[in-house]
């Protein structure tokens, strides 16, 4: 092939390069007689030409022209500028860099482009084959960032990163994708090493896009499988906890233990591969990524509040809890929004790491953007939480019994109604504790007779009105319910759980195993309690009810607090007891509105709006807290909606994507 080389800039004449030997290493057999212009000029004139026939107004490395002949393959550019100024930036010599940008040129005259990630890894790899011909090292390995090494933020960070070994085959592939799921798991409670969450997405994040371009569909979902799987064993085991709480129990249902244990993890590996292989395997620009990861990460979520008994449990934006302003702005978007800035910005920051370009710093700095706004909002949700505190008027007494589930209820010992009175009269004899309580709550379930009428014979002994969790019938179905009785001893209202917990109060399909098969309630509802000059409204929850946002308020209505009661005696000490109540205060920030919390065994609490703990006690100990809830008010979130709010940030998503991959090219 001839090779016409052309000095516009005679600062070229001292390297000694050998240009046609170059160009003539990366020609395809095709093109062996074919002919190519090299023209050495600087920034000054590859500025006006990228201006001009690009629209990009800065100077760039190499240009290149391809005029669509065999013969004559076009005219590349190449300015020494540029070339010197990242020979420097990578440590490496201006005639390696100069090889390098005449072999891109030469690609590209020959049909080769790096729009597409899977047309980028193809011109990659091709470029590093000819370079390696001609001794010339692998520049995409290069650890220095495109800037001065001592200034570049991040550098050494890069270099470390770099350095980690991520299997690409074997069993070590799907190790690593084990790994990396079992530690993203110790960003929720009670851990909290959020940064380890962070990691483990990114490491994962970052194998699936290397293993896109290498194994087919189901070859990679089967690695990130391992991903979902051990990340939904590492957060969720504590549920099989309860099997060994009550001795009965235990005898009929430990045989489920290892069964338990791979059905979580199957549960995992079907649910949350996706936005990993949506984001790796859609054919699009580097940029566009982190907005497909971000909006399917924030779809799955939302699909888990609803899909077959809905489990949203700890959604990726829990891992903001110990930030105070990041985690209410979930007071703005909620923890659908802050999900997917979160993922967002793993995404980008891996896409950065793999390719520092303008295009995919852009993208950072939009969901950088997002985050901010969303942390400024949670600022002013912060301070509404704080107001109106004077007017506070309604005293609350929570009594946490704190005994055990064999004390609590016998399932086969013939003293059990001596059991029940002894717990009666704990009740009691907490209810009357000191003070001035204008209502007293009872957790889920403490009463320890199923009721069927009107009468409440506690609160009448007591004479105060009275909220506590018991068991009710009605119309041939035992209900979980929280009842509302009168100082006089009147059950006033009567709420059933409506969202009831699957092998626990009901049997999914009547094939799987349960302890109870309950009614159903209808839904939402909202009481109001009055004592004297004093008013509560609430909206009612019991038990995982309150995980699920913006499922406990009707649309529209304006309520004082939620009264959430609940029973975590099942679960100890483990981490489900904490994560619960991280849950709860993420609903406190989405709705705006505080939350009086009864747990049975710990942790019962008042949270505020801002999901601040004003009181609480422990797991396991015994007492009462008295105390007055205020800062109600309605958040953009509880405005918008769920639904409306994961339409959102779809269209956000999906116009980012197709917006980075029109305007934002390499």
């Amino acid at each position: 092939m001839k090779v016409y080389v052309n000095y516009n800039n005679n600062k070229w004449r001292k390297y000694k390069i050998a240009f046609d030997k170059i160009a003539n290493a990366a020609v395809l057999k095709n093109h062996s007689k074919a002919e190519v212009s090299i023209t050495l000029t600087d920034d000054a004139e590859i500025h006006k030409l990228n201006r001009e026939y690009r629209n990009i107004n800065r100077p760039t490395n190499v240009l290149s022209f391809e005029l669509g002949d065999d013969m004559l393959l076009g005219d590349i550019y190449i300015s020494l500028d540029t070339v010197i100024r990242e020979s420097r930036a990578a440590n490496i010599s201006v005639a390696e860099h100069t090889a390098h940008m005449i072999v891109h040129g030469m690609l590209h005259l020959q049909g080769y482009d790096h729009i597409m990630d899977d047309e980028a890894l193809i011109m990659e790899n091709k470029e590093i084959s000819i370079l390696k011909k001609l001794g010339i090292k692998n520049p995409y390995t290069a650890d220095e960032c495109a800037c001065d090494v001592d200034n570049c933020p991040g550098s050494r960070f890069v270099r470390f990163i770099k350095r980690i070994h991520l299997p690409h085959t074997g069993v070590g592939a799907y190790v690593a994708y084990f790994i990396c799921g079992a530690i993203s798991a110790l960003g929720f409670a009670p851990f909290n090493f959020w940064f380890a969450t962070i990691i483990g997405f990114m490491c994962a994040y970052y194998m699936s896009r290397r293993d896109a371009s290498e194994i087919g569909f189901w070859g990679q979902y089967g690695r990130i499988a391992m991903f979902g799987a051990a990340y939904a064993i590492a957060m969720f085991w504590w549920a099989l906890h309860s099997i060994f709480v009550v001795p009965e129990l235990m005898r009929q249902f430990a045989v489920w233990t290892i069964p338990g244990i791979i059905g979580i993890g199957i549960a995992g590996a079907i649910i949350f591969p996706w936005p990993f292989i949506v984001a790796a395997r859609i054919r699009t620009v580097p940029a566009a990524r982190p907005f497909l990861f971000g909006g399917a990460s924030a779809l799955i979520l939302w699909l888990r509040e609803w899909a077959l008994t809905g489990f949203p449990w700890n959604p990726l934006a829990n891992i903001a809890m110990p930030w105070g302003a990041l985690a209410n702005s979930m007071a703005l978007f909620g923890a659908l929004g802050l999900t997917f800035v979160v993922s967002g910005i793993i995404a980008a920051l891996v896409e950065i790491l793999l390719r520092r370009n303008i295009q995919n710093f852009i993208t950072l700095v939009i969901f950088c953007v997002m985050c901010v706004c969303g942390i400024f909002y949670g600022n002013i949700n912060i301070t509404q939480s704080d107001a109106n505190a004077e007017r506070a008027n309604t005293i609350i007494r929570i009594v946490q019994p704190a005994r055990s589930q064999s004390q609590k209820i016998s399932y086969t010992h013939a003293d059990a109604v001596r059991h029940a009175e002894e717990n009666i009269h704990d009740l009691y004899n907490l209810g009357m504790i000191s003070g001035n309580p204008d209502i007293i709550i009872y957790p889920e379930t403490t009463y320890p007779f199923v009721i069927t009428d009107d009468d409440m014979p506690l609160a009448r002994a007591i004479g105060r009105n009275v909220i506590i969790g018991a068991s009710t019938y009605s119309n041939n179905a035992v209900f979980n319910s929280l009842i509302v009785a009168n100082a006089d001893g009147k059950i006033a209202n009567t709420y059933n759980k409506s969202h009831l917990v699957p092998f626990g109060e009901y049997s999914p399909m009547g094939i799987m195993p349960a302890p109870v098969n309950l009614g159903v309630g209808h839904g939402p509802e909202i009481i109001e309690i009055k004592s004297g000059n004093t008013a509560l409204r609430f909206a009612p929850a019991v038990c995982y009810e309150i995980i699920f946002s913006d499922s406990l308020v009707p649309r529209g209505a304006m309520v004082d607090a939620i009264i959430n009661i609940t029973n975590d005696t099942w679960f100890g000490h483990t981490p489900g007891v904490y994560q619960h109540l991280d849950m709860v205060r993420r609903y406190a920030i989405e709705s705006g509105l505080p939350v009086i919390r009864a747990n049975y065994s710990g942790i019962s609490a008042i949270i505020l709006s801002d999901g601040g703990i004003l009181s609480s006690l422990p797991v396991g100990e015994r007492g009462v807290i008295d105390g007055m809830v205020w800062g109600a008010h309605v958040t953009p979130y509880r405005t918008i909606g769920r639904d409306w709010m994961m339409i959102f940030i779809l269209i956000v998503a999906c116009v980012g994507a197709i917006a980075t991959r029109k305007y934002l090219r390499d």
